[in-house]
């Protein structure tokens, strides 16, 4: 096998490489890996590159995910992350999108990308043009939502239970009880008041 290739050879070569090098909008280096931020426009011929010309290699997508960024004008942002096998060297390409974009599917690329993309859209609501089949993955087809929204409410909207007057699963509302519950906001370490010697300790049996 191949002595690990290091970010920085990574990243001297796209330079070299004038046609993906024109392609990234930015990039840095975290512990030991390069990331690289590319127009989701620009998604698929940065990919073919990637996999194609044989001084990158990347012919393994070993993992695709979202990101959620509420805050950010630009509020998705899509991880995906490639292993060549060749060159002993990992990279990771970014790309942001929103609800009114979708980004491309590289699923024809990488046809590992099928689930993963299936699970971003699924967790995420992150839209990807070209998919033959973007259909939830994780979750019920009747859910409502993305869970791993960060304003996706912490309880859910609906409950599951089994109605044995109707013999099926049922979806309800969210009906949280709150009246009998007992709330103690002491410290676990701070709030009790442990007697400090034995006799402590029976002068309290006693009463």
């Amino acid at each position: 096998m191949k002595k690990f290739k290091m970010p920085e050879t990574l990243s001297q070569e796209i330079n070299n490489f004038e046609l993906l090098n024109s392609f990234i909008l930015k990039r840095e280096i975290f512990d030991k890996n390069l990331i690289i931020l590319v127009d989701q426009s620009n998604l698929i011929n940065v990919f073919k590159i990637l996999k194609d010309e044989q001084d990158f290699a990347f012919t393994q997508l070993t993992d695709l995910c979202g990101v959620d960024l509420p805050h950010e004008e630009i509020r998705f942002q899509v991880v995906y992350n490639l292993l060549s096998m060749s060159n002993n060297s990992r990279l990771t390409v970014k790309a942001f999108t929103d609800n009114s974009n979708s980004v491309p599917s590289i699923k024809k690329i990488y046809p590992a990308a099928d689930w993963y993309e299936r699970e971003a859209f699924d967790l995420y609501g992150i839209n990807f043009s070209g998919h033959d089949d973007l259909r939830r993955i994780l979750t019920d087809y009747g859910f409502e939502g993305h869970p791993l929204r960060k304003d996706f409410p912490l309880t859910g909207n609906v409950e599951v239970r089994y109605d044995p007057d109707q013999e099926r699963v049922i979806y309800e509302k969210v009906d949280l009880k709150q009246e009998y519950r007992d709330f103690d906001f002491e410290s676990a370490w701070k709030g009790f008041n442990y007697p400090e010697n034995q006799n402590d300790i029976e002068e309290s049996t006693d009463d």
